[in-house]
């Protein structure tokens, strides 16, 4: 209860996160029939870069300044278009060009979605709960719980509409978080099976996430594809060195456009030459070797 996304907004772990999440609303907007976004761990909602908590670690500042807004270098046209829904988010928020506010990722849901489309925002910590709830106050597509996370992950499956997207973005607070998430995706699936998910997780120790890794794919999901993107080489098993995303029912074509877009993260974000990025499958219908991650694309060491 102690963790407050408001000291990480904007962070690294958020450009990947939201920008994968923008890109997996848009295809769901693909088809006429409406959807649903469930946001198991929500936060509350909007963050002010220059309020103490997100001054006090600047974090934001290697994350979200370093590719929107004054300070960050132009980003290549073929990646800008991936960029776009969340760029698109981030400017309605900045009307003035300056990047002082940042959406999480209800807010950013919320920008995003149809009239049609449903949001549900879980959110546990009692204070973020009740800023979340001031923020979609009267908002009839929107609607925020304040439940656990996991908990809701299994009161909230099925949707209404069986059709939508499942992020879970747990604080990682307590020991076994990884296996909790296995878990719960595993309970979900069974409910929604045909749902996305968007798991998000830190890479510190390598060791625990490829036992993650091997409890996802044990589940049994046909289609799950990984990406992670590393600031760093993992000399440090207890620092923030990277994060990454399971997505499991991943919309046609997203490991060509995360292939696209990792790489120019992996260059703008990272903190030296180690950084790297990758996308593979960890479970492929019709894939005659098994799953076990295939279709894997690395950064190349940066130039000098």
């Amino acid at each position: 209860m102690n963790y407050r996304h408001a000291y990480h907004a904007g962070n690294f772990a958020d450009v990947v996160k939201h920008s994968v999440l923008g890109l997996v609303i848009e295809h769901l907007k693909r088809k006429e029939t409406p959807f649903r976004v469930i946001d198991t761990h929500a936060g509350i909602g909007l963050y002010d870069l220059f309020a103490e908590p997100s001054e006090k670690t600047g974090e934001w500042r290697r994350g979200i300044g370093r590719i929107w807004g004054p300070e960050a270098e132009p980003v290549p046209a073929p990646v800008a278009t991936l960029l776009e829904p969340y760029f698109l988010v981030i400017a309605s928020l900045n009307v003035d060009g300056l990047l002082t506010l940042y959406p999480g990722s209800p807010l950013l849901s919320r920008r995003l979605i149809r009239p049609g489309d449903k949001i549900v925002a879980s959110e546990l910590h009692p204070e973020d709960a009740q800023q979340l709830a001031k923020l979609f106050a009267r908002d009839r597509q929107t609607k925020v719980m304040a439940l656990d996370g996991w908990v809701a992950l299994k009161s909230l499956l099925p949707p209404r509409e069986r059709r939508g997207v499942v992020l879970i973005d747990p604080p990682f607070e307590e020991p076994g978080e990884l296996d909790r998430m296995a878990r719960g995706l595993a309970e979900g699936g069974a409910r929604f099976p045909n749902g996305i998910y968007l798991l998000w997780y830190p890479i510190k120790d390598p060791r625990p996430v490829a036992a993650f890794h091997r409890a996802v794919a044990a589940s049994g999901f046909p289609k799950v594809l990984v990406a992670e993107l590393t600031l760093r080489a993992m000399n440090d098993p207890e620092r923030l060195n990277g994060c990454g995303l399971v997505i499991v029912n991943p919309p046609f074509q997203l490991d060509q456009s995360l292939s696209a877009l990792l790489p120019f993260l992996a260059e703008r974000l990272g903190e030296d030459d180690a950084a790297r990025h990758r996308v593979w499958w960890l479970a492929q219908e019709n894939d005659p070797k098994g799953s076990g991650g295939h279709s894997i694309r690395r950064t190349e060491p940066r130039k000098p």
